[in-house]
C-alpha cells in the first residue's frame, strides 16, 4: 500500500514526534500526582533513562508507545507497509535497548514499571484509582519488574 503523504511531508511528520513530555506521560504524571505520589522526571543519575521515578519506593516508571516499542499483541500496533525491513530493525532495536536498560535498573536494586499508551486510550482507560492501585499491589508484591497493558480490542 502506498503512503498517502508526500516524503517530504510523512518526514516532516515523522520528525515532529517528540520523545519526552509526550501526552501518555502527560497523562501518567498527573495521575500519579492526583494520587499522591512524588516523583523525579527523567533523573539523570539513574543507571538508564526512565520516564518518571519516585524515590520513595525506588520505582522506575516506564511509558511506552505501541508502535514505538513494538507491543506485540496490542491493537495500536501494526507494522508500515512501506519500508517495512527498515522498521522492523528500528523497532526490535528499541526492544532490546528497553530490555537492557530494565536489566541495569533492576541490578541496581530498583523497580521497573512499564505503562503502555494502550492502557491510556479508549473506553477502558487507566484511571487515578487503577494506576494507584497497581502501584501498590505491585509494590507490596515480590516482583521485580511489571506492567500495565490496555485491553485486546
Amino acid at each position: 500500500m502506498a503512503d498517502v503523504h508526500s516524503i517530504e511531508t510523512r518526514s516532516r511528520n515523522m520528525r515532529a514526534i517528540g520523545s519526552r513530555n509526550t501526552k501518555p506521560e502527560l497523562y501518567v504524571r498527573s495521575l500519579l500526582h492526583r494520587s499522591g505520589f512524588r516523583f523525579r522526571i527523567e533523573p539523570d543519575y539513574l543507571p538508564s533513562k526512565v520516564d518518571i521515578y519516585l524515590p520513595k519506593y525506588r520505582v522506575a516508571v516506564f511509558v511506552h508507545g505501541c508502535f514505538w516499542h513494538g507491543h506485540s499483541d496490542c491493537h495500536l500496533f501494526r507494522l508500515p507497509g512501506t519500508r517495512t525491513e527498515f522498521w522492523r530493525e528500528k523497532i526490535a532495536s528499541n526492544t532490546v535497548r528497553d530490555e537492557r536498560q530494565s536489566e541495569r535498573l533492576l541490578e541496581d536494586g530498583l523497580r521497573v514499571l512499564t505503562v503502555w499508551e494502550c492502557a491510556l486510550k479508549g473506553k477502558l482507560r487507566l484511571t487515578e484509582e487503577q494506576l494507584a492501585d497497581a502501584l501498590n499491589a505491585f509494590m507490596l508484591g515480590t516482583e521485580e519488574s511489571s506492567s500495565i497493558r490496555g485491553s485486546a480490542t
